[in-house]
């Protein structure tokens, strides 16, 4: 039997393995599909868990001279899992027919451990925001398909002596809108949708706190605002209500088991929770309020306008933030301040139908067409029929 292992290293590129994944099964459901997370423990729908995996305090976010991160890291134990998960990745050598390396190119270099035909699909970097240096093409060129996000970074490897495929960006068909029909539930009385991405890591209580702020200051103003929380697999719905009504606002139950709870204000519904993929409220969504990573870029892709907070107005954005701004031009508008500020910024771009529809175009163009993740599939199935 035909063995493929998928090595991923942060949370949205486990989300993305396992769209990759599902596209294999579809072709080559005798295929054994199995996931290395370098960071986190993520859940799939697609792949069987494989090898050491812990969570860490930044939820994989070191690069980019994040000191405070990888210090945190490093004290949670990432030097002994790193040893690790590098025993691992060298006792299953000969054992994968295709080796797929998802992320960056330490994913890359780690995957080539397991000495198998290596793809690599590059998540983490573009020439619109940091350029592949010398020593990460010399990595890219060990493996047997190389797969970047946009056609202006695979030309820029390719101007240097690489082997690049057309450019995937499997982000747009993670969160191509669908038609769930229990989103009518979550969105029902609200003329304007936000829907609130607070992200998948930890952070995410926190941010979403924030986010709640916003929506307060918003709706005490604009009768017709509603929003939907987007609770991530793996975060707990009953730790965004609690922190909610610690905060004021009163907490009632829904009937649908995807809508987990709904907040109000002085009697009037303003966001209900959701807890089934971010991707289906993309299409009632005027605007995203996003502090995620993955999902910001796939709102993008789906041409809702993103925003996103700088929580800190005396520090530069940080360098997760830039990189998004950098990756997604004018569809990204980042807001510094309170969350009065912040509000008011909203505030601004919903009134501003101009900027919303230039948001709109950018993101589409930035973030590329559909079909990555099959396309990809088939180079893997490709591959593994050449074993």
């Amino acid at each position: 039997m035909k063995r493929v292992l998928f090595v991923s290293n942060g949370h949205g590129e486990a989300a993305i393995a396992d769209r990759i994944a599902g596209e294999l099964r579809a072709l080559a459901p005798d295929l054994m599909r199995d996931h290395l997370a370098l960071v986190g423990e993520p859940i799939s729908d697609n792949l069987q868990e494989v090898g050491p995996r812990r969570t860490m305090p930044s939820g994989g976010l070191i690069a980019m001279g994040n000191v405070a991160n990888l210090m945190q890291d490093l004290r949670a134990g990432l030097l002994p899992l790193v040893v690790a998960q590098r025993k691992f990745l060298r006792s299953v050598r000969g054992t994968y027919d295709v080796a797929v390396a998802v992320g960056d190119v330490y994913a890359l270099a780690m995957t080539l451990r397991a000495r198998s035909r290596t793809v690599f699909v590059g998540t983490a970097k573009s020439v619109s925001v940091a350029r592949y240096g010398a020593l990460e093409e010399r990595v890219l060129a060990h493996a047997r398909a190389c797969f970047v996000r946009d056609e202006a970074t695979a030309q820029a490897l390719r101007e240097h002596g690489l082997s690049v495929e057309p450019s995937a960006n499997v982000i747009v068909d993670l969160f191509a809108p669908d038609d769930d029909p229990a989103v009518e539930a979550a969105v029902a009385g609200f003329a304007t949708v936000l829907a609130l991405f607070p992200g998948s890591r930890e952070s995410a209580y926190d941010d979403a706190a924030f986010l709640l702020e916003v929506l307060r200051e918003i709706a005490g103003s604009r009768p017709g605002v509603g929003a939907v929380l987007s609770i991530a697999r793996g975060l707990d719905a009953q730790r965004f209500a609690a922190g909610a009504q610690r905060a004021g606002w009163q907490i009632s139950g829904e009937s649908r088991d995807c809508i987990p709870f709904a907040l109000s204000l002085q009697g009037r519904t303003v966001l209900r929770a959701w807890t089934k993929s971010p991707a289906s409220l993309l299409k009632d969504a005027t605007l995203v309020l996003g502090q995620a990573g993955t999902a910001n870029e796939g709102a993008a892709a789906a041409g809702v306008p993103v925003v996103a907070f700088a929580r800190d107005r005396e520090t530069n954005d940080r360098w997760y933030r830039r990189r998004q701004r950098g990756l997604l031009g004018d569809a990204l508008a980042v807001l510094r301040g309170s969350a009065v500020e912040a509000a008011h910024g909203v505030c601004d771009i919903l009134d501003d139908a101009a900027r919303r529809r230039l948001m709109s175009e950018t993101g589409r163009a930035r973030m590329g067409a559909p079909g990555a993740a099959r396309r990809i599939a088939d180079r893997i199935a490709s591959l593994a029929s050449e074993s």
